[in-house]
């Protein structure tokens, strides 16, 4: 997959409808911008050492075609920066993974904090007890499916599929190579998520058996998981959506999927909470599904009727067949990996009612700073398989530990918060309607332990991409999961009897950073060869001041009665030792950012 590089003198970045300037000044902002988003997790640097951005244009934002073309592109939810040279994409720029980037940033933000208000409206409705426990059973399948068809599995296997495809079809290759690839894939998928989903509905009463064989009546647990089964169907048209998207660049209809999921999951609850119960929160599971489906279709559609003037018939030549035992690979990588879910909760049903749900409610809020850390790798998933692809393993390694070490960075600043200020951020979150001030005091022992495996939750999904980016399957990462797995249902075993439900989360803690740290081990010749021992070095110096920050903060939190000032209080705290030490060890990335936006204050205070 080789994409044609960007001609001499020209700016392969300039946004014509915005007009952007055409010396190396702009050039130079684009790099100091992307610096100023390393220290977010959102540097995209492409690892050759300097900017693809630098170079003059050549009167670029003049022509009037070009603007038209730009603001189609913003229409179909391109990002802006993105822009095809007749009819060749052209190389992947600083600043457009940049600015792509921070759109899916800024996009999952708002998704997580509609998941977040999903969260709160099942606990106030709903509290802790058996009812959420019954629902939460069922909510299995629809963490099962976004894994496998949104996220992770499905993912890495159609998004160098349609970037081939994206290739051959800008390279002018007879026929229309996407709108094949679709005709080949999309009827046997959507066949396949029909009958898994029909699958799950008539063997519910099984499935919650094996899930959850201590609940006391399973049967409301079965009802919700009939109807968030549905979600297979949807997930996997939603997932077949996002893929394709991505590997034409657009990031906008993907990311804001989860916006359109849990706002219909939220207005069900609360139109029809009354009436059904907890069997709402599982309706608007389904509803919520459909409406990612819509979210994405327009945009979909008119890529593929962007090939038709160009490529004529779409029969002109067949498109290649998926790799099957690569497709097995992800699949049972990523079905392993989620598998943690059901060995917690099996563990959990047979403790007290709330056990599941105080689990489930420290997992969501622990999980948003890995979430937000891994839309990088998100974005960069395509460069680095292009990269694997032309032959340019320099490139690629750069790329992945440039990622490796900014997620890190991120994650452990996430984590180092919630572990000082997990009782006010539950208390503030949660603790009304149902939910008492007893389940706020066990969310958040849970929360604080499930947090010391962030870091290894996120190096897993960032090194994973690494081993699938080269469209080749190889068995390693289940084998690492699976050693993970292991660890967990063992651990999970020996410590559910005399801690409970955090004896669980700490044996999820155990097992992942297991995982991560054998995926690093593996790295070189069955992924990209990165340099280990520099990139743990690297990752060091954030965890110490993670550590640091997280004991002072926590220290100060605590010492302030009020939920608010104590969480405002311990977070500053956080927040400013964490950044100190970061630029005391000299934390890659986190100089540079800070100098970049110091140079930019400076800047203005002269103009």
């Amino acid at each position: 997959m080789t994409v044609t590089p960007p001609r001499t003198g020209e700016d392969p970045d300039t946004n014509p409808s915005l007009g952007t300037g055409t010396d190396t000044g702009a050039g130079r902002d684009a790099s100091a911008s992307l610096d100023a988003c390393a220290s977010a997790g959102t540097s995209a640097s492409a690892g050759r050492g300097t900017s693809a951005g630098t170079s003059a244009g050549t009167g670029a934002g003049t022509d009037t075609g070009e603007r038209k073309r730009a603001r189609s592109g913003a229409r179909d939810g391109r990002v802006p920066g993105a822009r095809e040279s007749g009819g060749r994409p052209e190389t992947t720029s600083n600043r457009f993974l940049a600015r792509a980037a921070l759109v899916t940033i800024a996009l999952s933000i708002a998704g997580a904090l509609l998941g977040l208000g999903r969260d709160q409206a099942l606990a106030h409705l709903f509290g802790a007890g058996s009812d959420t426990d019954a629902f939460l059973v069922a909510w299995t399948v629809p963490e099962f499916a976004a894994t496998l068809l949104i996220e992770d599995g499905l993912a890495f296997v159609l998004i160098p599929a349609f970037s081939v495809a994206v290739t051959r079809r800008a390279r002018g290759a007879a026929g229309d190579p996407v709108r094949a690839l679709v005709a080949a894939t999309l009827p046997r998928l959507t066949f396949a998520f029909a009958a898994v989903g029909a699958l799950l509905i008539a063997g519910a009463p099984y499935l919650v058996e094996a899930l959850a064989p201590g609940l006391p009546d399973p049967r409301l647990a079965v009802d919700c998981t009939r109807l968030t089964a549905t979600c297979v169907f949807s997930f996997g048209l939603a997932g077949y959506c996002s893929a394709a998207l991505r590997a034409h660049r657009r990031f906008v209809a993907p990311a804001a999927i989860y916006m359109a999921y849990n706002a219909g999951i939220i207005a069900v609850m609360f139109v029809l909470g009354a009436r059904y119960g907890v069997r709402s929160a599982a309706l608007g599971v389904a509803v919520g599904g459909a409406l990612m489906v819509v979210a994405q279709a327009p945009s979909l559609w008119r890529q593929l009727r962007r090939g038709e003037s160009a490529a004529g018939t779409p029969d002109g030549e067949p498109a290649r067949p998926m790799d099957l035992t690569l497709v097995g690979t992800v699949l049972l990588f990523a079905l392993c990996r989620q598998s943690q879910v059901l060995i917690e909760r099996f563990l959990a049903s047979s403790l007290p009612a709330g056990a599941i749900s105080h689990l489930n409610y420290a997992q969501k809020v622990a999980q948003m700073p890995m979430v937000l850390s891994l839309m990088l790798c998100t974005v960069t998933f395509p460069v680095v398989a292009q990269a694997i692809a032309e032959g340019d393993t320099e490139r690629a390694r750069d790329r992945v530990e440039r990622d490796l070490t900014l997620v890190a960075c991120t994650v452990l600043l996430g984590t180092a918060a919630v572990v000082a200020c997990a009782p006010q951020i539950i208390h503030l979150l949660f603790q009304r309607g149902a939910f008492t001030a007893q389940d706020t005091a066990a969310t958040a022992a849970v929360m604080r332990v499930y947090a010391l495996g962030l870091l290894g939750h996120t190096l897993v999904g960032a090194l994973v991409r690494s081993y699938f980016c080269s469209g080749r399957p190889t068995w390693y990462p289940l084998f690492a999961m699976t050693a993970g797995i292991v660890a967990t249902c063992w651990t999970g075993v020996l410590a559910v009897g005399p801690w409970g439900v955090c004896g669980i989360a700490a044996a999820n803690a155990a097992g992942i950073t297991l995982t991560a740290g054998l995926l690093l081990y593996g790295m070189g010749p069955r992924s990209v060869p990165i340099r280990t021992r520099a990139v743990l070095s690297e990752i060091g110096k954030p965890l110490r001041a993670a550590l640091t920050a997280a004991v002072t903060g926590g220290l100060c939190a605590s010492g302030v009665d009020d939920p608010l000032l104590g969480l405002v209080v311990g977070g500053t705290v956080v927040t400013v030792v964490f950044a100190l030490l970061a630029w005391a060890f000299r934390v890659e990335g986190f100089a540079s950012a800070l100098r970049s936006v110091t140079r930019r204050v400076s800047c203005a205070r002269f103009r």
